[in-house]
C-alpha cells in the first residue's frame, strides 16, 4: 500500500471578509508546509488532509486575497503602512514595503503630470513614460552599434573600408526603424513589443532554455524604483556579440573572395529578437553559451546594387 500524503495542519479560510485571518493562515500554511508545492513524488497529491481542506480552496482562497487586495488598495495600503511603522522584524518589514510599494503602483498613468515621482532624475524633454521607455531601448540598441563599429581597427588592414561599408549599412537600417525602441513602448502593436498593454515585461529565461524557472517579472511604468531595477535587466545575445557574431563577420569580410556577405543576417542576430532575449539579472548567464553563427548564411549572392530593406 503506497504511503498515506504528509497531512498539513492549516487554518481554513473561510472568512474572506477578514484581512487577518487570510493571512495569518497563508503564514501557517507557508511555516508548516514549506514543501507543500514540490510534487514530484510518488505520493504526494494535490491536498490537504488533517482538516479536510483541499489545495484547490487554499488556491481559490489566495486568489480571493489578492483580487481583494487590488480593489480594497487604499485601505489594505493604509492597513499595511500603520503595521510597518511598528514593525522591527527585517524580513516582515521588507514583505510590507514591496507589498506598500506594489499596490501603490500608478501603472496606468503615462504622462509627467499624472505621476511625478516616476519621472525624478528624468530629463524634461521626456513627457511621458513610453517615449522615455522607448528611448532606453534605443540607448541600448545604440551601444551594441557602437560596439560593432569599434571593431574596425580589429579587422584585417585590407578588408577594413569593406567592414566599415557593411557597418555604415546596419547604422541605415536601425535608423529607419528608430533603433528598435518599439520592444519596450506599450503603445506599440504587440508582434513588436517585448510588454503587455499595462507596461508588464517577463523574464524569457537563460540563452540556453526557453522559459524563465522563477517566472520573473517586472513592470518598469509602475514606479520609479522598478524603472532604475529595469535597467538591470539585459537584451541576452543568444548567439554572443563580442565572442562570436563580430568576430565572424570580421572573418567574412576578409574571407569573402568575391562572395557578398548577408550582412542583414548579422543585423539581425545583433540588433534584433530572432537573437536577443530579454533576462533578468540572475537568469543572464556570462559564461561562453559556445553557440556558432550558421555558416550558411554568411553569404549570398552578389547584388551589383546594396539595397537596406525595410
Amino acid at each position: 500500500m503506497a504511503p498515506r500524503p504528509r497531512a498539513f495542519k492549516i487554518r481554513s479560510l473561510r472568512d474572506p471578509r477578514k484581512f487577518g485571518v487570510a493571512a495569518r493562515s497563508l503564514l501557517e500554511l507557508r511555516r508548516k508546509g514549506g514543501k507543500l508545492l514540490q510534487l514530484s513524488s510518488p505520493d504526494c497529491r494535490l491536498c490537504l488532509y488533517e482538516d479536510g481542506t483541499e489545495l484547490t480552496e487554499v488556491v481559490s482562497d489566495i486568489d480571493h486575497f489578492l483580487n481583494t487586495c487590488y480593489t480594497q488598495k487604499d485601505d489594505i495600503v493604509e492597513a499595511a503602512q500603520k503595521l510597518l511603522s511598528d514593525e522591527q522584524a527585517p524580513r516582515r518589514q521588507k514583505l510590507l514595503v514591496d507589498f506598500i510599494q506594489t499596490l501603490s503602483e500608478n501603472i496606468l498613468a503615462e504622462s509627467r503630470e499624472e505621476d511625478r515621482k516616476w519621472f525624478e532624475g528624468i530629463e524634461s524633454r521626456f513627457k511621458n513614460k513610453s517615449s522615455y521607455m522607448r528611448y532606453s531601448c534605443e540607448s541600448r540598441i545604440r551601444s551594441y552599434m557602437k560596439e560593432v563599429s569599434s571593431y574596425t581597427s580589429a579587422v584585417h588592414p585590407a578588408a577594413q573600408a569593406e567592414y566599415k561599408r557593411i557597418t555604415d549599412f546596419m547604422l541605415d537600417k536601425l535608423k529607419s526603424v528608430k533603433y528598435n525602441g518599439c520592444y519596450f513602448d506599450r503603445r506599440e502593436e504587440e508582434e513588436v513589443r517585448l510588454c503587455t498593454t499595462d507596461g508588464w515585461f517577463s523574464c524569457q529565461g537563460p540563452f540556453d532554455r526557453d522559459y524563465c524557472l522563477y517566472k520573473h517579472s517586472i513592470n518598469p511604468y509602475g514606479n520609479r524604483e522598478n524603472r532604475i531595477l529595469f535597467s538591470t535587466w539585459n537584451l541576452d545575445h543568444i548567439i554572443e556579440k563580442k565572442r562570436t557574431i563580430v568576430p565572424t563577420l570580421a572573418e567574412a569580410v576578409k574571407e569573402q573572395d568575391g562572395r557578398e556577405v548577408d550582412w542583414e543576417y548579422f543585423y539581425r542576430l545583433l540588433f534584433t529578437l530572432d537573437n536577443l532575449k530579454l533576462v533578468h539579472i540572475a537568469c543572464h548567464k556570462k559564461i561562453s553559451h559556445n553557440l556558432t553563427c550558421d555558416r550558411t548564411k554568411i553569404y549570398r549572392k552578389r547584388n551589383n546594387r546594396q539595397k537596406v530593406s525595410k
